[in-house]
């Protein structure tokens, strides 16, 4: 059998990310190990009891062909991180639809979202699908350098309130998301972060992100059109909540205005202090 050189890849990335850096990634299946995750939830985004995905309904979905997939620190049953999803369809189109990606807090920064992303490829490919999605926060930029400068998927549509979460690190603003997909039979290449090029279709004032946002520019038509994005949403919503709001509700004008027409968006860039969405038509 020839393999195909993304596939040869993927397998070579499966064989590889069974360990890294300190820890064991494996899929898991049993009902025991799926409950612990409740905790990394828990850790991972300040939630309680109600909000959690419940460990029984991954028993479910494991059983009726979902993935799950956990980081162990070596030499410890304990997980710190998982991702979690079960096949979709969407116009006519079998997927997988990545649910959840938790990292506890103190694992962050490890490199470990990455890899437990690559092995859900991994899975996700010897099981017959080629396209993932999933969606993450607009306003939280560290999900967008990894989603789409380390992963290379792309951020296609926004959703206002995709969630009905108020506590926890939604606690202030509404659950807005991206909805995200993933070429699976592309090879995922991290780059570096690149600098800001194109036209400015919502930026701070004065360039500062602390006093606001200027109303969006929405008939650009630009190769490559950028928008704002705060550098660190916690910290504003902390020192001003009501500037965070302002970014969100601007972010709800802007962003479907250049998805409707046809832009997608490919990368995160930043220049000094301040970070941007780079849009492009595909």
């Amino acid at each position: 059998m020839v393999m195909r050189p993304y596939a040869y890849c993927l397998f070579l990335c499966y064989a590889l990310s069974m360990f890294f850096d300190g820890y064991e990634l494996r899929d898991i299946t049993s009902p025991n190990e799926l409950e612990l995750l409740e905790e990394v939830q828990k850790a991972s985004w300040g939630y309680d009891d109600r909000e959690v995905t419940p460990g029984s309904l991954m028993v479910a979905s494991v059983h009726s062909g979902g993935i799950v997939v956990a980081a162990f620190p070596k030499n410890s049953g304990t997980p710190v991180g998982f991702a979690f999803g079960f096949p979709a369809v969407r116009g006519g189109r079998l997927l997988h639809h990545s649910h959840l990606l938790a990292i506890a807090p103190a694992h962050r920064g490890t490199g470990l979202a990455r890899e437990l992303k690559l092995l859900q490829r991994a899975k996700a490919l010897k099981a017959g699908f080629d396209l993932m999605t999933w969606t993450f926060d607009p306003l939280i930029s560290r999900n967008a350098r990894l989603n789409l400068g380390k992963l290379g998927a792309k951020a296609v549509s926004y959703h206002a309130d995709w969630y009905a979460i108020r506590g926890g690190i939604y606690a202030g603003l509404p659950a807005d998301r991206f909805m995200v997909e993933w070429d699976l039979r592309r090879e995922s290449a991290e780059h570096p972060v690149t600098r800001p090029k194109g036209e400015l279709a919502l930026e701070a004032v004065n360039g500062n992100v602390n006093l606001g946002v200027n109303p969006s520019k929405l008939e650009l038509n630009g190769v490559s059109v950028l928008i704002e994005v705060p550098r660190d949403i916690e910290v504003l919503k902390r020192d001003n909540l009501d500037v965070a709001r302002a970014w969100r509700l601007a972010h709800r004008e802007v962003f479907p205005t250049y998805f409707a027409r046809g832009y997608v968006a490919t990368d995160l860039a930043s220049m000094n202090d301040r970070t941007f969405y780079v849009l492009e038509k595909p």
